[in-house]
């Protein structure tokens, strides 16, 4: 089984509630182009505004996104270590299970009557 000991359990969840949510899963895909203000990221949503900015908020809290105020402005940043870490997380799964698969397609194949025919 892989090794996920480094890995908060808590920050795990919420990176991934935050990420289970088509309005910041966009806000992630925005951010992936560079930083941005609150008003660029809520404009493609029908939304008011203080809703727009609770999603944002559990990006923040997630440490998917981080913000700063510029004068009036708030500033928005993708937070791409934090993605990087949930990247080898899922990777480690998808190695482990492709050992598996390769493991069991071994047997299969070995235990395969129809190969000694």
């Amino acid at each position: 089984m892989p090794n996920h000991s480094s890995s908060d359990p808590a920050a795990l969840d919420r990176a991934f509630h935050a990420l289970g949510d088509a309005t910041r899963r966009g806000v992630i895909a925005q951010l992936s182009l560079g930083e941005a203000s609150i008003a660029e990221l809520a404009e493609p949503y029908d939304m008011a505004l203080p809703s727009f900015l609770q999603h944002v908020r559990v990006l923040e809290t997630a440490g998917l996104v981080s913000s700063r105020k510029e004068g009036r402005v708030r500033r928005c940043r993708l937070q791409a270590a934090r993605l990087a870490e949930l990247t080898s997380w899922i990777t480690q799964y998808q190695q482990a299970w492709a050992a598996r698969l390769d493991r069991l397609d071994t047997f299969l194949n070995a235990t395969d009557p129809k190969k000694d025919t």
